[in-house]
């Protein structure tokens, strides 16, 4: 069998460039968060009435805002029209706060908007799940087997999972744009609290992209393994 996780190739193609990407971006985002979680916004509303605020102004009134439990859980379900915000963000009146919730309002108003990306990643969902389990059984058996068939059926299962989070990449944008744009439009922030809510938004959207960035440099390593993108057809 043919042990991707420790083939020299793999640590510095994937591992290691993965591993600095995510961190340094999940660094970032609990360093912001923490940073603006401590300062407080003049008007001194809570994240859930910041994110009421802006779907009442969308013309929104069927979403449901909800408290979710653990650390930076916030999302918004377009299945159950349910936004929800961590404690942190909720009950929350500071400038991290109106930043994360403003952005799951954004992703509730792209719903309603029917923003295209986001229509098209919700309907994608079924497909990746599969993929996501069927690319690890299929490239365990094909490593497993030797059998080429199966190592590029779980290379196509795989490449779904890349195309996701490529799509992800324009929603969370786009989320975050009508986030930075809303909260001052609406007095939700003044123009100096707005400097830290763009902070918080932009190391949040780094992980989206050192995720995408690392799946695919994996996608890479497997067609570079495949001979897919060269004349190399080692795949044991």
């Amino acid at each position: 069998m043919y042990d991707y996780f420790f083939d020299s190739q793999y640590l510095l193609l994937v591992l290691i460039p993965g591993l600095i990407m995510s961190g340094l971006a999940s660094l970032m985002v609990k360093s912001s968060f923490a940073r603006y979680s401590r300062q407080r916004t003049q008007r001194g509303i809570t994240g859930a009435q910041a994110a009421q605020l802006l779907l009442q102004n969308a013309g929104i009134y069927d979403v449901r805002i909800e408290r979710a439990n653990g650390l930076l859980s916030d999302h918004y379900n377009p299945v159950t029209r349910t936004l929800a915000l961590s404690e942190s963000v909720h009950d929350s009146t500071s400038v991290a706060a109106m930043g994360v919730a403003c952005h799951e309002a954004g992703h509730a108003i792209q719903h309603a908007d029917h923003y295209g990306p986001l229509w098209l990643r919700s309907s994608l969902v079924p497909i990746v799940s599969f993929g996501s389990h069927a690319s690890e059984m299929l490239l365990f058996l094909g490593f497993v087997l030797h059998a080429r068939p199966l190592l590029i059926a779980g290379v196509l299962a795989f490449a779904t999972i890349v195309l996701f989070q490529l799509i992800t990449l324009p929603v969370e944008f786009d989320a975050s744009a009508r986030a930075k744009r809303l909260c001052r439009e609406y007095g939700i922030v003044t123009e100096t609290e707005a400097v830290g809510v763009g902070r918080v938004l932009n190391a949040a959207a780094l992980t989206y992209v050192a995720a995408f960035v690392t799946s695919l440099l994996t996608l890479l390593y497997y067609l570079i393994r495949l001979g897919l993108l060269n004349n190399n057809r080692n795949d044991d």
